[in-house]
């Protein structure tokens, strides 16, 4: 995982994250049951590389669905891997499975 990916540690972590980004967030959700592990795993190297690649542009923030109880409910994520970009708080954009760092790139739009 980049070091550039935040990987907050409960709900009030993952809340001071988007509300100290200056810049759009794209929230990914993660699970830890034995269908999601692989999945997710996968999308770690692309959201990794998405987090360089967006440096000063997008704060990434890599969500734990169970240390996340709140926020997995607030964005309505019902499996893993899932991911939401989130501006000014508000959940623009959905989506969820595995993609490629290209289909990253167009759900998250120009910039």
């Amino acid at each position: 995982m980049a070091k550039r990916v935040h990987q907050p540690r409960e709900d009030a972590e993952f809340d001071f994250i988007l509300g100290m980004s200056e810049v759009p967030v794209l929230a990914y959700f993660t699970g830890t049951w034995p269908k999601a592990i692989e999945p997710c795993r996968a999308m770690d190297l692309v959201v990794g590389g998405i987090a360089d690649e967006y440096t000063g542009r997008l704060t990434v923030v890599r969500t734990d669905i169970t240390r996340c109880p709140a926020a997995t409910e607030r964005y309505g994520i019902t499996g893993a891997p899932s991911y939401v970009l989130l501006k000014e708080g508000e959940a623009v954009a959905r989506g969820t499975g595995l993609v490629t760092a290209a289909e990253v790139r167009e759900f998250l739009g120009p910039n």
